[in-house]
């Protein structure tokens, strides 16, 4: 696996190294060993499947509050979309701001993103699913998140009227 780390401190990206033949390719998703030696989780609690059959499906921007603060390692399975994060922590230099990192099933980039950053998707096909491997498992009640196109972010979503749920419709816009 390759480790890029990208302009927010504590996200990652994490490119396949595949060994390939006529058949294909054969690459490790994730190994524990190579995610400790960057200083990363090697241990995740929990293993989630986003399914999302329309284009257009926007998901977000979500975050677990302290103390169940989550890490995530986020891959897209099927289709493609484009993976936001954005720096809600205190003290940091990137506060306030966002990266979008277009994932695809073929191309199987996963990105690592740290405590403390919301995170949220757009599908830009039909059938695209994320699998999420979550540190802390997810504690009913942290859950929490800040509104997808707040102006304080200024996110350039590539898909004009995405589909939202009613929860991610109605977070509230961040206070710095």
């Amino acid at each position: 696996m390759i480790f890029t780390p990208l302009s927010i401190a504590g996200v990652w990206r994490v490119a396949l190294s595949p060994v390939s033949d006529d058949r294909g390719f054969f690459a490790r998703s994730f190994c524990a060993a190579e995610f400790a030696a960057q200083g990363l989780p090697a241990v995740f609690e929990q293993s989630s499947l986003s399914r999302n059959t329309r284009a257009g499906t926007l998901r977000g921007l979500h975050y677990q509050d302290a103390p169940h603060a989550e890490a995530k390692f986020v891959r897209c399975v099927r289709g493609a979309l484009m993976d936001v994060v954005v720096d809600l922590r205190p003290g940091s230099a990137t506060r306030g701001k966002w990266i979008g990192e277009r994932l695809s099933a073929d191309e199987g980039t996963g990105l690592y993103i740290a405590p403390g950053l919301a995170h949220g998707f757009q599908t830009l096909v039909d059938d695209t699913d994320m699998l999420y491997q979550i540190t802390p498992a997810f504690r009913p009640g942290f859950g929490a998140g800040v509104r997808w196109n707040d102006p304080a972010f200024g996110i350039e979503w590539p898909l004009p009227n995405p589909i939202l749920s009613e929860r991610d419709a109605q977070y509230p816009d961040w206070s710095a």
